[in-house]
């Protein structure tokens, strides 16, 4: 019951990421939530009850069968455990698949990721595009006081350069009402979002104003999605990079990603 408690305490969660998700509609209090299209009829689930004791109260967001038999996926605030049938047993960890190598719980940790990054809507993001085609899109959680996170901003030309479009997502890793809060939210205010983007990250001071921001938003989100520190790159597979990577090594990741992607998709 202690390892539960201490679960509950880390995977607690508003749910936000429910909405993101179709197979994650919330249900009522009496009832099982709702199984994902991979999942046995619906009428078969786990049994729930000690684990939403353990979360006091707060529902999940989804379940699904997986490959090892009696063991289900259960998904809470975008996080992902696994739960035994009977329900007295969760597990914290990954499934990998010894065939493929595959790392299913990756692989679902990264469809949820670009699930509740789409649903922020690139209209919410301060976005630099290459002038020329875009051959990637990466979507970066930043701090404007971050040391690596201005280094990974000077050399966006060349980021655009290699085709990849960079978009900003807002995580003040001092938190809301932070000197970094303040001026994330002064960027996005300002009337040229990318030129004060551009200057605050050279340390050049800017006019504080305030408006209606995602910031607060986008900060909360980077949590629940695991976010640690800045920057946190999202490729577009939904894998997340902790770090700065160099726009050349970038680039190679993100083919690399991409012709892997293809292939799993029996894709040429």
């Amino acid at each position: 019951m202690h390892k539960l408690l201490l679960i509950a305490a880390v995977f607690y969660a508003t749910g936000a990421l429910a909405a993101a998700d179709p197979a994650s509609t919330p249900t009522p209090a009496d009832a099982p939530p709702t199984a994902s299209s991979t999942t046995a009829p619906a009428a078969k689930h786990p049994d729930f009850t000690q684990l939403q004791t353990a979360l006091k109260g707060q529902k999940v967001d989804s379940f699904a069968t997986t490959p090892v038999p009696g063991l289900y996926e259960v998904v809470i605030g975008g996080q992902v455990l696994y739960l035994s049938e009977d329900g007295r047993f969760v597990v914290e960890g990954e499934i990998v698949n010894l065939s493929s190598f595959d790392n299913l719980t990756e692989n679902r940790r990264g469809e949820l990721r670009g699930k509740a990054i789409d649903a922020i809507g690139e209209n919410n993001m301060v976005v630099f595009s290459p002038e020329g085609p875009v051959k990637h899109t990466v979507t970066v959680f930043t701090d404007i006081d971050c040391g690596y996170c201005r280094k990974l901003h000077t050399q966006m030309s060349a980021y655009n350069k290699e085709g990849i479009k960079v978009r900003y997502l807002w995580f003040p890793r001092e938190g809301i009402d932070s000197d970094s809060y303040k001026k994330a939210v002064a960027v996005w205010c300002a009337d040229d979002r990318q030129n004060a983007m551009t200057k605050a990250k050279r340390g050049e001071t800017i006019e504080l104003k305030s408006c209606d921001n995602p910031v607060k938003t986008e900060y909360e989100l980077g949590q629940k999605l695991g976010v640690r520190g800045t920057p946190s790159i999202i490729l577009e597979s939904g894998e997340m990079i902790p770090g700065y990577v160099p726009p050349t090594e970038l680039a190679q990741l993100l083919a690399e990603n991409k012709t892997k992607t293809a292939k799993a998709l029996g894709q040429p």
